[in-house]
Formats: structure tokens, sequence, C-alpha cells
């Protein structure tokens, strides 16, 4: 999963016009926001919050300088200033030309840019005191802004004139025209031809948006600050030690030393579900996990989810969409829903087939153990890694003693390394927003300065559960040589103190996946901001992070840094040949987890202005799919973040699959060049994908990199069902 703050606020602001990607966060707590503000201080343009960022590196956020009562009015400050920005440029008496009219665009709101990066980082990492209150004040302020910019008419006639014509078109370079062209879409898409009352009524759609996402993932982190308890030491049989000890460290820093805690994240939730011989405890836990947000009370998030729908599905219908799903994926790769919903329809009765005999598999373990149980979705992960070890003689509490967090990072630098050249030092000085938060300078080969990485590995309170990039700062040549500055952020849980902290397989594959998010933004190199890094179409911004998982399999990385935490002996041969055979080992449950949720998020943004009772849709739809009953939605509809939270992946979620259809493709180039470190192929993938974002049209780049269109079938074989 990946979060991404603004860029460019203004050209951000036109290019996409939907309520900002909110981070998840806690409940309320402690002085409303209205106290906040009337308390809080003058803000001017020489405050920390606003001011050019200081110090080596271009420039570092400061996070230690910051006081949460000074955000509300920062963004007065902030928006102000970029509404000057806009004003001259609405004023300027000389011809529309790119120059005063989309350069300065991308010029404009560098301070509000600045400002939305570090809340963000507020949102989705120190999300406690006065923050959410905050929240509700702030992303409402956005919304109204980011109208109050696409429905300006000036603007739009400036940005039409320079669009409609074909003389200064032709002067412009294929990344300018591109630049004009998403200039022009935007403002259009959001609203510039409407009535005023059409115009009105958007914006009040956009605010109310803002806040309901807000209200949504406020409810949702409340949900799983929830603890399951655990008293008795043989309620942990079947657990790792590693997985022990560190729900025991969770229970001791949260008060209760003595005893063992189940956080109701994914990070917690899944580990227990695949090793705990108690099935009561494990059926407790996966309920409580899989009813976040549903459970009728204040934090259920059921009507907020419906008021969602129909004010998207009314906007659409406003803006000249059949629909929001149609809305939505105009931009995209896939540019139509059925073309989404095509790809996943082309999965899904194989992934269905794959997981009717995984139940089976599944259910005879259960048999000959003479369980007298029927497999149900609490049971899945548990007998699922039984039936891994009888047939392919693997079990991952084997891997996992070679699975060091530590270990894992240095071995994704290392491979980072051998395909771009790029060299990761550990730097002190350079302010951190939390203790756990450490630093890296990235180099090129020359030892030049490419950016910075910052790594907050570990799960706190008030920080949203899951993985996921960030950009503090994008990479850019507008205005001199802005080199980026990125961070991954994980929610691990430490063990006992001085011992390596030991990950799953799967916490590995998602490491290096979030570093390919990471990777994207540090090789970036383009000229505009709007283009630069992960600002791609979301169907393809998942693709250089999905084709980064490749690596943690090369034998190159494996043998390197695969080691045990007691021995540092690398992993045995035998075991990485069993992981390679397994490679395709439960992919039912994988496929059809997530297309679940990826085809009840289209149907709920194709139903358009229907009242929408989302625990009743969700059942139904997949009853009509002909779900397995065994699964159970990797995001259930009441904690559905990614379509909920916002508006980034919403009518969205497809976008996983889209992309690793692409990344099954070029994974095969790879393959056929002679392995993953083919100096050839990597150097494609870095001069056609990762360094030149949005500045050219993506399919254009797949074809560059690969030499035709993308193979589709790739993705059947790569999850080894029938291409046919």
């Amino acid at each position: 999963m990946e979060k991404r703050l603004a860029v460019s606020a203004i050209a951000i602001a036109v290019a996409m016009g939907s309520a900002p990607l909110m981070a998840q966060v806690e409940a309320p707590q402690e002085k409303p926001a209205a106290e906040t503000a009337e308390a809080a201080p003058v803000i001017g343009s020489d405050h920390v919050l606003i001011a050019p960022w200081s110090g080596n590196y271009g420039g570092v956020p400061p996070w230690s300088e910051i006081s949460t009562a000074d955000f509300i009015p920062a963004f007065d400050k902030a928006i102000d200033m970029a509404r000057a920005e806009v004003d001259a440029i609405t004023s300027n008496d000389e011809k529309p030309d790119f120059e005063n009219t989309i350069a300065a665009l991308e010029r404009a709101g560098a301070e509000l840019t600045r400002l939305q990066n570090l809340f963000g980082v507020y949102s989705g990492n120190l999300n406690t005191g006065d923050v959410p209150e905050i929240e509700l004040v702030v992303y409402p302020k956005l919304a109204a802004f980011g109208d109050e910019v696409n429905q300006n008419e000036a603007l739009f006639e400036r940005v039409s004139a320079i669009h409609d014509s074909k003389k200064q078109m032709k002067k412009l370079t294929p990344e300018e025209r591109r630049l004009v062209e998403d200039s022009y879409k935007g403002f259009v898409r959001n609203g510039a031809n409407l009535d005023e009352a059409g115009k009105k009524r958007v914006a009040e759609i956009n605010q109310r948006l803002a806040t309901l996402g807000t209200e949504f993932t406020q409810n949702l982190l409340a949900d799983e600050e929830t603890v399951t308890w655990i008293d008795r030491k043989s309620d942990l049989k079947g657990l790792p030690a590693s997985i022990a000890d560190a729900m025991a460290e969770t229970a001791k820093e949260k008060g209760k030393p003595g005893k063992w805690a189940v956080l109701n994240t994914r990070s917690a939730v899944d580990p227990f579900l695949t090793y705990a011989d108690n099935r009561a405890l494990r059926e407790k836990i996966w309920r409580e996990f899989v009813n976040r947000g549903d459970n009728a009370d204040e934090q259920d998030n059921n009507a907020l989810i419906a008021e969602t729908l129909k004010l998207r599905a009314e906007r659409s219908k406003l803006l000249g969409y059949p629909t929001y799903a149609h809305w939505a994926i105009e931009r995209q790769m896939a540019k139509t829903p059925e073309a989404a919903t095509e790809l996943m329809m082309k999965v899904w009765p194989k992934a269905v087939a794959r997981v009717n005999e995984e139940v089976a598999d599944m259910q005879a373990v259960a048999d000959a153990e003479k369980a007298e149980i029927t497999i149900e979705p609490w049971d899945y992960r548990y007998y699922a890694e039984k039936v891994r070890a009888e047939k392919y003689d693997l079990d991952f509490n084997e891997v996992k003693p070679y699975l060091q967090l530590e270990k894992l990072r240095e071995g994704m630098m290392w491979a980072a390394g051998e395909l771009y050249g790029l060299k990761f030092v550990a730097i002190d000085g350079v302010p951190v927003f939390n203790p756990d938060v450490r630093v890296w300078k990235v180099l090129n080969p020359e030892d030049e300065f490419v950016g910075l990485w910052y790594f907050d590995p570990y799960a706190r309170t008030g920080k949203g559960s899951g993985a996921w990039m960030t950009e503090y700062r994008g990479q850019q040549k507008l205005d001199g040589d802005i080199k980026p500055i990125v961070s991954n952020n994980s929610n691990f849980i430490k063990g006992k103190p001085g011992e390596p902290v030991l990950i799953s397989w799967d916490d590995a594959e998602t490491l290096f996946h979030e570093f390919g998010h990471a990777l994207h933004g540090l090789n970036s190199d383009v000229k505009y901001p709007s283009q630069a890094g992960t600002n791609v179409a979301r169907d393809y911004v998942e693709f250089p992070s999905q084709i980064n998982e490749r690596w943690l399999m090369t034998p190159e990385v494996m043998n390197q840094f695969l080691v045990h935490y007691e021995t540092g002996e690398p992993i045995p041969a035998a075991l990485v040949e069993k992981i390679g055979k397994a490679k395709t080992f439960n992919q039912g449950f994988t496929t059809v987890e997530y297309l679940m949720s990826a085809l009840v998020d289209m149907k709920l943004h194709l139903a358009g202005e229907a009242d929408i009772d989302p625990d009743k849709f969700e059942r139904d739809t997949l009853a009509e799919l002909g779900a397995p009953t065994e699964i159970v939605m990797r995001h259930r509809t009441p904690q559905f973040g990614h379509i909920f939270a916002g508006e980034g992946y919403a009518a969205g979620y497809y976008s996983y699959l889209w992309a690793d259809a692409i990344t099954a493709d070029a994974a095969e180039a790879f393959v056929e060049a002679g392995g993953f470190y083919d100096k050839e192929t990597a150097k494609k993938l870095h001069d056609h994908i990762m360094s030149v974002g949005d500045s050219i049209d993506p399919a254009e780049g797949f074809r560059r990199f690969r030499g035709r269109d993308v193979d589709t079938a790739a993705l059947l074989r790569d999850r080894g069902f029938p291409v046919d």
C-alpha cells in the first residue's frame, strides 16, 4: 500500500481536484480545533511550517521545531499565499503562454505544499492529542481551496488559450504538451465548465467528502487501538517464540507485564491466525479484525460510507459522467471501468477454482487430524501452513530466523545499488519526528547527492496500520536541481531489547514493495514537479513497487542477507529451493481475497446514486460472484481506507492487479535476459520507467522498456493459473 502527499499543491489540485488522501488517524482527544485555532498565534511567511527548509541536503523537514497548535493558522497563511500567486497569474496582462501560466502554476503554492507534507506525516504517524480535531478543520479548508482553483474562470481561460493554440502547442516539448493537456483536462473534469449553481454544489460536495474521509479514518484507527489480552501461556501454543516475545513486549509497553497483547492490526493479527493452535482464540481475534468500523457503535463507518457513495455519484453526474467509476478511471491506464473489470474477471474464475482446491487440501489435513471442523475464514492461514509443510516440506517457521529486518533492509539497498547504482549512507544530525526514525543519504555512482530516505519501521499509538511510502519533497528541475526526500513507514512489532526483529515472509515482500515506491521517487529525473516520481496513473504507480518485490527472491539477496539471527549462517540452499517451488502456493487465497475487495469497490462505484446499505451490498455482491465463504475480503467495506479515507484508490483498487499484469511481463523480460541483475534490462527499467515519472504516457514508457505492449497472459503464468 502507498500513501502520497502533495508534490505541487496547486498543480495537483488542478489535475486531481479530489479530496486529499487521508492518512489513518485515531479518535479525537484533548482540546477542540476551534479552541486550538483561537489560541494559535498569527503566522507569518517566515514561520517554520511555511518557510523554506534549512540545513544540509537542500533543506530538511524541521520536525523538532513544530507545534501542532500552529497548523491551522499556518494553513490559513499558506492558502492566502497560494491564492495570491494564482491571482498574479490571472491578472497578468501578457498573452497566456506556457511560462506565464502553466509553469507559473507549477511554481505556485510551494509553501502550501511543504505544509501539507508536514501535516500529512502527523496525520499518518503522530495522530494523537489535538491532531484529529485539526484534521477536521484542515481537510475541508484544502478541499475548498482546491475547488477555488479548479473553478477559477480566469485561470481556466488562460489554460484553455494555450491548450487551444496549435501554434503554441507545436512549439512545446512533449513533456510540456502533456502538462498542458493534463492541466486542461483537470479543469474540465472538476467542473470548470459548469454553471454557478453546479460549481457551488461540487464545492459543497468536496468539502463534505473531506470531512467524511477524516471521520472514517478516525473511526478506523480507534478500532485498531483495541487489544486482545492473553493471560495463559498455554494459549500461545503453536506460535513461534519471536511472535510470542513481541506480544509480551507489546503488553509490557501497554502497562500489563506478564500478559501477551494482540493488536488489532494486520501485522499482529496475521501471524496469530497463521500459527496459533487455539481455534476459539483465532476466531475471536479474526472477528475483532474483520469487524473494524462495523460494530454498530460510535466508530461504525457504514453511514459515512453510504453518504460518501451518494455524494461521489451526484458529483460525477454533475460533471457529465454516468458513475463515479467512469470519472475516476478515465485518467488511468485502464481508461474505463469495463476494461478494469474485464481483467479482474479474466482472473477471478481461475482464482476461485484454485481456492476450491486449496480448501479441499486443508479440509483433508483437518480430517486427518480428527479436528472435526469445517474450514472457516479463521482457519485458512493456519491450515494453509500445514498444507505447505505437507506438499512442499516448507514451514515458514524455519524461514523466519533468517528474516531479520535490518539485514533485509541492507539487502534491498544492495539490490538498488546493483540495479540503479545507488548508495545508501546512514546519517545523524537530521531532525526526525520519532526516535525510531532513521535517515540515509542516497548517492549515485559518482558519489553525487541523489536524495534522502527516512525509515520508520515500528508500530506506535497514533500511527496508521499497514505500510506505505511518503514523499516529503518531490524531485524537480524547474527552478534549480531539487532533490527528493522520501520515507518508508511500516508497523513491525519490536521484540526483546537487543534482539533483532524477525519478520514474516509476507512482511519481507511488503518491505521490498514499499521500497520500490521510494526508489521510484529517488530515481525521478524530470523538470516539472507534478510529473515527478510517483505522480503517475494510479494503476501504474504500483508497477515499480511490485517489480521490486522480485529481488527478494533472487539468490544474490537470499545468500547474502537472509542469514540466521543466531549463527549468521546463510539460509540453506535446500530451504531456498523449497521457497522457490512453493512460489505459486496459496495463490488462490491471495488472489481471491484481493479481488473480492477490488470487485466490491468497482461495483459500489458503478451503482450510481442508489441508496446503499454497505454491509448488505457487500454480502449480496460476493454471493452473486460466487465468492468462497472460507475467505473474507482483504479489506471489508467498513475498514476499506483505500477507497473511503479519501479518493486515492476509490474505484481503483483494481490497480494492484493491473500493475501486477505489467509486473509479470516485465519480470519475464529480466528472465529472458538471463537474470534480475542484467545491466541492459535494468538500464531500460531505469530510463523508461523509474526516472520519467509522468513526463510520458505510461503505456509508451512500457513499450520502450519491453519493445511491445503488455502481455497480460504473463500474469496468469506468474500465479500458476491456466492461461487458456
